[in-house]
């Protein structure tokens, strides 16, 4: 009998952790492989874990509501025999809240007056390298409630703090006290000082206090207000958000666009369409075909930032998003400059449909190098858009609407304008590619009409 680990598996590009949304297994059930054993949720999809394994539950690491980082483990399996070849297999990334210790420890012993002091909290920090795995659940209990995680023996595999743990300390009363100082004015390093952030490659170092942790006080709510539970989708979004926003300096730029001949061509044939194909011909289409063939003659807006280097994507996938009553999904549309205006238009439907019956998969939502967002569905008219990380923009469609404007014969007409506002990663991207790539566009929708233009 050998014991395997089953582990967060990454639910597509640009996903760092995962939230247990329902468990679909107990301890001591038996699973073959492949038998669905949770349900997860991410900022992009919900998904189940499929079992690697055939065998028994032997532990569920992870509870309900935890949200755990890619390569962490969720529960372990008893196999017999020979183990089956696992289906995916993550190695878990450097531990961050290992890592922020170590230079925390680093930084006081570069202080002259306190070389000798900080030489044993150091020592501490490195000893502890090969055990310290925590996850954001316990580090979140741990904060509220002051324990020192250094102090706290694991009952998870490997030594490995489980949430359980802690709720047992502090059911029973038995909160072992606070890191002691290793000299006057000089604390430990307390490995829950520090915060891990939702994504391991966000690393927050709090200043090393001596004072106990102490949990907020709870907001007072005044009569009929009304409490709204987070959910594990809306957390997943809040975190990727934060993290665009922390990471990429964001600029943006806006081009008017005037889509009087698009409009009157589609609103010639949408019912004929709608008859012929079964599903609606959307003015969205014509712009995610547009922006396809833009981002073919500037390839530089459909790049990543990588660190050290920019990667330019060869696929055009452009990511799309859906939103429900409670969540916002992004599929994607791929190789979309190699799509007609038709197969876009179907490709929108198919993708709504299956965000309203919760049926979208990891491979629906993969792969993303440009979002198009369509704003202009809510009557908005402008907007700034915050970019989907990994990728270097993001472009709002706002909503067409009817505009008197004067004409190169100085006459005034009403036509149909749409402002197009893009978000660019300025790291990657400059103003100048950027304005190319927008009067790019803009020539390109503004001559879209039945004489020139094809939707098969």
């Amino acid at each position: 009998m050998t014991i395997e680990q089953i582990k967060m598996p990454q639910l597509g590009e640009s996903v760092t952790e995962g939230t247990i949304s329902r468990w679909l297994v107990s301890v001591g059930d038996t699973v073959n492989k492949y038998d669905p054993l949770a349900e997860v949720m991410t900022d992009k999809v919900n998904a189940e874990i499929p079992s690697s394994f055939a065998g028994v539950i032997k532990e569920l690491i992870a509870e309900e509501g935890d949200t755990l980082a890619v390569g962490e483990i969720i529960c372990t399996i008893e196999v017999g025999g020979e183990a089956s070849a696992p289906v995916v297999h993550h190695e878990p990334k450097v531990d961050p809240v290992v890592s922020a210790a170590k230079n925390i420890a680093a930084r006081l012993a570069a202080t002259p007056s306190n070389t000798q002091s900080v030489a044993a909290p150091a020592a501490k920090v490195v000893k502890a390298e090969g055990k310290v795995r925590f996850s954001p659940a316990v580090l979140k209990l741990s904060q509220e409630h002051g324990i020192d995680l250094t102090q706290v023996q694991g009952t998870g595999a490997e030594g490995r703090i489980t949430r359980k743990d802690l709720l047992k300390l502090i059911e029973e009363g038995t909160i072992p006290a606070p890191g002691i100082h290793t000299a006057e004015g000089v604390p430990s390093v307390n490995i829950n000082e520090i915060e891990r952030p939702a994504q391991p490659e966000l690393l927050t170092q709090k200043p090393v206090s001596t004072k106990q942790p102490v949990a907020s006080s709870p907001i007072s709510n005044a009569t009929g207000d009304i409490e709204i539970p987070v959910t594990g989708v809306r957390k997943a979004i809040a975190a990727n958000m934060v993290r665009s926003k922390q990471e990429v300096p964001h600029a943006w730029m806006m081009i008017e666009v005037d889509v009087t001949n698009l409009v009157q061509y589609r609103n010639a044939i949408k019912n004929e369409f709608k008859q012929k194909e079964g599903y609606n011909l959307t003015f969205f289409a014509f712009f995610v075909k547009a922006v396809a063939q833009a981002l073919k003659a500037y390839p530089q807006i459909n790049s990543t930032w990588a660190g050290d280097k920019i990667i330019q994507k060869k696929d055009i996938n452009l990511s799309i998003a859906v939103a429900t009553d409670t969540s916002l999904f992004v599929p994607v549309i791929k190789n979309a400059d190699e799509k007609t205006i038709k197969g876009i238009a179907r490709e929108i439907s198919e993708y709504a449909a299956k965000t309203r019956s919760g049926k979208l998969t990891s491979e629906d939502m993969s792969g993303g190098t440009f979002t198009v967002n369509n704003t202009g569905s809510f009557g908005s008219i402008q907007s700034m858009g915050i970019i989907n990380y990994p990728q270097a923009a993001i472009l709002q469609v706002e909503s067409i609407v009817k505009r008197p404007v004067i004409l190169n014969d100085n006459m005034i007409a009403i036509r149909d304008m749409v402002n197009l506002c893009l978000s660019l990663d300025h790291r990657v991207l400059d103003g100048l590619v950027c304005g190319r790539f927008l009067q790019h566009l803009k020539e390109t929708l503004e001559n879209i009409s039945k004489d020139n233009t094809s939707i098969y």
